[in-house]
């Protein structure tokens, strides 16, 4: 006899050992991914996939039922510019990102990777972002793969290669760029990880350690990502008032290399800088007649990344997120430490560090208008080893869905769901994922378009948000409203796998 749940059930009862068979989801909204209008359709998962899709399917003897209607059932969301690396290691159930419905991360983004790199010493920033020095273990990344695979995650993996990892392990004075034998070791490492599954390789060269690279270095080995058939992300050189040339200088690397491009957390920073998203998405659309450009953005007016005195103008609000001397000030204000310590906001951003920082630099406007863009994608840029973590980290795919599409009316339910899967699988190659398509891996998301919601707050980061309902991973069930998580089943992607 078929067990049929009701959704509306306040227990939300979940069918024991339904990961272990068939699952029908019967008459949900299907919002497929592609930007296609929702249809009311079932929805069947076999063998790790999606196997039939259509009006009062059958149901195979054994399977178990799950009555979805006045509900939404979309693909996975893909997490498109995460920190995850070490994260999916060592916290492998992956509860901020699982519970709101992210069933793939793509790690090793703004030139920070976990691989392949065996540091001689202890990493710079910002690579500590990652976690530390300890994770950095795997010197190709089919050891990081293998471990991935290992560790089983609630979500799955797939992996860019950072351009700054690259560099610490390679180049012998960072203050510099790469000499031709430094080059050619990076890409033939590049090249390594490329055929082990890579999806391309990222930089950020407004941090430090790849400050010094100039475009002739970052195109040799956007070449080689090119080569692999991956693409090339990026966190520009400068965000702000130099970002139109730093756009220039992402746009040419890629166009001379012949690789798509994704523009990495696309902002205008900084009060002097708001409104310039005019001019940054009008180049952002005039290149896209010659070269393929993406663009990746979270839906929040403040970013995160390490203390950085230059971030520090007295003008904006800056949330300390963690402090390695000082770890008891996570989650309080540069400026009431600095007033505490009777000292500059400057001096107190010092002796802080190493530690990080959320800092309240962009303006609603510019983050509605970029995150309205028809080549956004939506990414959470999550620092999941932060002491008080900003709340995009178990909030963002939420809160899209919650207060830019159902509150504001930004874009309707179809678009935004677009910019969380079908959109992220195709510019990322993530192959057979990102639609509700017979055939599918069944990476699915069912949620309800009334309540979903994020919760986490600056304050109180780490809420789970409302709404989603039950998550599948690769078939299995692996999260449901209320916090319940199943068994963890996601993989590692390798490139055309």
């Amino acid at each position: 006899m078929t067990d049929v749940t009701d959704l509306n059930d306040k227990k939300r009862a979940h069918p024991p050992g339904a990961d272990a068979g068939a699952v029908m989801l019967r008459g949900g909204s299907v919002v497929d991914g592609s930007g296609a209008p929702a249809y009311v359709a079932d929805v069947l998962i076999e063998h790790g996939r999606i196997a039939a899709i259509g009006p009062v399917l059958a149901v195979p003897a054994g399977a178990h039922v799950l009555d979805v209607g006045g509900l939404a059932v979309c693909p996975g969301f893909i997490d498109v510019h995460t920190h995850d690396d070490n994260i999916v290691l060592l916290a492998p159930e992956m509860r901020p990102k699982i519970s709101q419905g992210v069933t793939t991360v793509v790690v090793g983004n703004c030139g920070i990777s976990l691989a392949p790199l065996l540091p001689a010493a202890p990493v710079p920033p910002p690579l500590n972002l990652l976690g530390g020095s300890d994770g950095f273990r795997y010197g190709e990344l089919a050891a990081y793969a293998d471990a991935v695979d290992a560790a089983r995650p609630a979500v799955n993996v797939a992996a860019l290669v950072g351009h700054t990892s690259l560099r610490v392990a390679h180049v012998a004075d960072l203050l510099r760029k790469a000499t031709p034998a430094e080059l050619a070791a990076m890409e033939r490492s590049l090249a390594l990880a490329m055929a082990q599954g890579a999806i391309g390789m990222s930089s950020g060269v407004f941090y430090g350690p790849a400050a010094a690279a100039d475009i002739d270095e970052v195109a040799a080995l956007a070449s080689v990502a090119a080569a692999g058939g991956g693409v090339y992300a990026t966190h520009i050189r400068d965000e702000f008032s130099a970002i139109l040339a730093s756009m220039r200088e992402a746009m040419d690397v890629a166009q001379s290399a012949r690789v798509p491009l994704i523009l990495s957390h696309h902002k205008c920073a900084g009060p002097h800088n708001w409104g310039r998203t005019t001019e940054t998405l009008a180049l952002i659309d005039h290149a896209a007649r010659d070269q393929p450009i993406g663009l990746d953005v979270y839906p929040y007016v403040a970013g995160s990344t390490v203390l950085r005195a230059d971030l520090v103008d007295g003008v904006i609000e800056i949330l300390v997120t963690w402090s390695e001397p000082y770890p008891e000030l996570a989650g309080r204000s540069l400026a009431t430490i600095a007033a505490d310590w009777r000292c500059s906001q400057q001096e107190a951003c010092e002796r802080l560090q190493p530690g990080g920082a959320c800092y309240f630099q962009m303006d609603e406007d510019d983050v509605q208008r970029v995150l309205r863009h028809p080549r956004s994608m939506i990414g959470s840029d999550g620092l999941p080893h932060d002491r008080h973590p900003h709340p995009r980290l178990w909030g963002t795919f939420p809160r899209v869905l919650g207060r830019y599409c159902r509150e504001l009316k930004l874009f309707g339910l179809e678009t935004a769901v677009h910019k969380m899967t079908g959109m992220s699988a195709e510019r990322f190659g993530l192959r057979a994922r990102g639609l509700v398509r017979v055939g599918y891996h069944a990476d699915l998301v069912v949620f309800d378009p009334a309540t979903v919601a994020d919760r986490a707050t600056f304050a109180a980061p780490s809420e789970i948000s409302a709404g989603i309902e039950h998550v599948y991973v690769n078939g299995v069930p692996s999260y449901r409203a209320g916090g319940w998580q199943g068994r963890r089943s996601g993989r590692f992607l390798r490139h055309g796998g």
